[in-house]
């Protein structure tokens, strides 16, 4: 494990959003989904690509409060930008389980 400063995890702004839409994205090597991410007023709507197709279907994902890293740069896949990293851990298989709050939080809530 590596460690890093206090100073480097403060550079990380990690916030919660909620899924807005959500849409197969057949394009990307892997089976992926295209979302569309509402972050509140100061981050706003951003889109990002995730590979979340193993537990969730593109509908019930919608409404969902995920989390997310929102001051990464920008990522091409295939034809689309992706502008935030929705965080996940690893099933027993490796599939991805996406990381959320427990309760209703307000859009934009920073972690800290």
């Amino acid at each position: 494990m590596t460690e890093i400063s206090w100073e480097d995890f403060e550079k990380v702004d990690v916030r919660v959003g909620k899924v807005l839409e959500a849409e197969p994205f057949p394009e990307a090597r892997k089976p992926t989904m295209k979302l569309s991410i509402d972050f509140g007023p100061e981050v706003g709507v951003k889109g990002t690509s995730a590979q979340l197709t193993a537990h969730y279907e593109p509908k019930e994902i919608v409404g969902k409060q995920v989390v997310a890293v929102v001051n990464f740069p920008p990522k091409r896949i295939a034809d689309f930008e992706s502008e935030v990293l929705v965080l996940g851990v690893p099933d027993e298989e490796g599939a991805v389980v996406l990381l959320a709050p427990d309760r209703e939080v307000p859009l934009g809530g920073k972690m800290f």
